[in-house]
């Protein structure tokens, strides 16, 4: 499988921040947003790249910046290089379909972590202690069993290395409690709205997270990434079944082949296999078309 790796040379323009995943660069009175097609897993950045990841990722937030701005107002200006700054139009073939000029903000240095289902982590640490993230639960719950009530599990941000779940309490101490509690239950409202709308198209949310930021009035609004593969746990809602493994639509099977090799989930990554970076952006390919109703191709 022919696998170039997304990397950006904006020589003129001033870089912003750099994440895993994505660029962000100052434009004028905005931020290019850029998502590059590399892939992490358990917070280390793979050696190969996902082709064509970064454009399904950016066309997806796209989508759900517009399906959730009722709830809360967020980042995204335009996708359209076109309208961008002139500075921009140059670099057109580079940032067509994988990039958005959004609003300067403040992002906060929390994840906005929302559960309702117990998989992946949070069952690990449930099968010791009956807890997810310190949030005691009920007993008698069985893996990727849907939670009565979604939970919220906030977790401090690393551009590098993993990210740590903190309490709620925690978050209160770093960005104070009217907002602490303002983005919980937003998060949860945008959980809501994207389980629903998710199921009636055949997939179940797991899990996801989101950012936020403070805009120029102290307003906080949703930014980076919504509801794409890489900030969530997709499954198949039509063979789902509590207790056993899932059919997923998220990067679960680059996690997977990660788990099953001798790799102590530090840098340096190990080599993947061509046949698990094809199966990985089938996911993403059949995640836009469940989402968007659209085929990717």
């Amino acid at each position: 499988m022919k696998n170039i790796v997304f990397e950006t040379n904006f020589d003129d323009l001033k870089i912003f921040r750099k994440g895993k995943v994505r660029e962000v660069y100052e434009v004028e009175n905005y931020l290019l947003v850029v998502a590059s097609d590399r892939i992490s897993a358990f917070d280390v950045i793979m050696n190969e790249a996902v082709p064509e990841k970064g454009q399904i990722l950016s066309q997806i937030s796209k989508f759900w910046f517009e399906k959730t701005n009722s709830i809360i107002k967020n980042h995204f200006i335009s996708s359209v290089v076109n309208e961008y700054p002139e500075i921009c139009h140059k670099y057109s073939d580079v940032l067509n379909g994988r990039s958005m000029i959004v609003k300067k903000c403040k992002p906060l240095p929390i994840e906005f972590v929302v559960r309702g289902y117990i998989a992946g982590s949070g069952w690990k640490e449930y099968s010791k202690y009956q807890t997810v993230c310190g949030i005691k639960l009920e007993s008698g719950l069985q893996e990727n069993q849907k939670l009565s009530n979604p939970i919220f599990t906030p977790a401090t941000k690393a551009d590098t290395g993993h990210d740590e779940n903190i309490s709620f309490e925690k978050m209160v101490e770093i960005i104070g409690i009217d907002l602490s509690e303002k983005l919980r239950d937003i998060s949860i409202k945008l959980y809501e709205f994207g389980a629903e709308y998710l199921l009636k198209r055949g997939i179940i949310l797991a899990d996801t997270k989101f950012e936020f930021g403070l805009d120029e009035n102290d307003e906080p609004i949703l930014i980076d990434e919504a509801l794409t593969p890489d900030s969530s746990r997709f499954w198949t809602a039509e063979n789902y079944k509590i207790g056993k493994s899932q059919i997923n639509f998220d990067k679960q099977i680059l996690r997977d082949y990660l788990e099953s090799i001798d790799w102590n989930k530090m840098p340096p990554p190990p080599t993947l296999p061509d046949e698990i970076i094809e199966k990985t952006l089938e996911k993403y390919k059949a995640a836009f078309f469940a989402i968007t109703e659209k085929n990717w191709d």
